[in-house]
């Protein structure tokens, strides 16, 4: 039997060539260690929840978990269009949010729920207005398509008013104060800290409905992209870790005046200014988060939640078709985490 000389097989290969080929590989082995090497980046903005990351970035809990992250402070509505942009790998948005963003074509996945608004988000009606009824025939100044235009409808709703009761007043809610101050509405609705500043400016004025009436209408995440949870889950699982580690610093009684010293300091303002901030914000433990997680219809699950908060961004053409919710939601990193927390 003839023998087939293995040249004839294999190619020869060019000392340059294999060279060459060399180089690639340890350029392509070395592009992956970057990548891996990148710190997570995620966009964080003035509400509570959200700024309550700082304190693990302050006590350098991040690197004692052996994750590299980077905050990056924003505006609330900047902090999305960073995110739409491609600029972070994840971002604190509401459910609802999340939806408007995705709509525009860059989707997210919410694996880590923060909190809900338990009274931040308000409408507050100015002096002679005593209740969300004595609004019928008035104008209210909030941000269409945004959560206090959620909030608003949700009011009419449960006093048994419809949206054709009052006339909307498209404002940007950093605004809001002013406009009200103006006299140009009766009421706004916004959040913090642009409805403590309404109620400021506005003497006699006063929140006749909040987030506080209707718990999870309104909930506060941590929303990464797509790609960023493929890659690196088990980073953003040390991410979720670091959170509850936050979540019990800040419930221990004996640590409030260091929480509201360092929540306070991020946004410029006195620690007994940020506290009414902090109450008006219930962050979430391990164990409450768990029921809110599971499938549900109503507020009380952030699937329900975010199916009212889609019929609403449809109903107000904030975009035209229904989104698939559940493709924004994943619970698999946060439960994993609380298991492996209580071994």
């Amino acid at each position: 039997m003839k023998k087939i000389k293995q040249s004839t097989l294999i190619p020869s290969v060019s000392r340059r060539t294999f060279a060459a080929r060399l180089s690639a590989a340890f350029l392509f082995l070395a592009s992956i260690g970057v990548a891996q090497s990148e710190p997570l980046k995620i966009g964080y903005s003035d509400w509570p929840g959200w700024v309550a990351w700082e304190i693990g970035i302050k006590k350098d809990w991040f690197k004692a978990e052996g994750v590299d992250v980077k905050f990056e402070w924003y505006d609330y509505v900047e902090s999305m269009d960073a995110y739409a942009a491609g600029q972070l790998d994840g971002v604190g948005m509401t459910n609802g949010d999340a939806l408007v963003t995705g709509s525009t074509g860059k989707p997210s996945v919410c694996i880590l729920i923060n909190d809900y608004s338990n009274g931040n988000d308000m409408i507050v009606a100015k002096p002679g207005i005593e209740s969300v009824k004595d609004l019928k025939g008035k104008k209210i100044g909030l941000e269409e398509g945004f959560v206090t235009h959620l909030l608003l409808l949700k009011a009419l709703e449960m006093n048994g008013m419809s949206p054709a009761d009052v006339t909307i007043v498209n404002t940007p809610t950093n605004e809001t104060p002013q406009v009200l101050a103006s006299g140009a509405v009766d009421a706004v609705a916004a959040w913090q800290p642009s409805s403590g500043q309404a109620l400021k400016v506005v003497s006699g004025s006063k929140p006749i409905f909040t987030s506080k009436d209707t718990p999870g209408l309104i909930y506060d995440n941590i929303y990464v992209s797509p790609e960023s949870l493929e890659k690196r889950r088990d980073d953003w699982k040390k991410v979720i870790k670091v959170w509850y580690k936050i979540v019990d610093f800040i419930k221990d009684e004996d640590n409030l005046d260091e929480v509201l010293e360092i929540l306070s300091s991020r946004v410029s303002v006195t620690p007994d200014e940020y506290e009414p901030f902090l109450d008006g914000t219930y962050i979430l433990t391990g164990e409450e988060v768990k029921p809110i997680w599971e499938k549900a219809e109503g507020l009380g699950s952030i699937y329900g939640s975010s199916v009212i908060s889609n019929d609403f961004n449809v109903n107000f053409k904030v975009y035209e078709k229904p989104l698939e919710t559940e493709k924004y939601l994943d619970s698999s990193l946060t439960l994993e985490v609380l298991a492996e927390m209580e071994k």
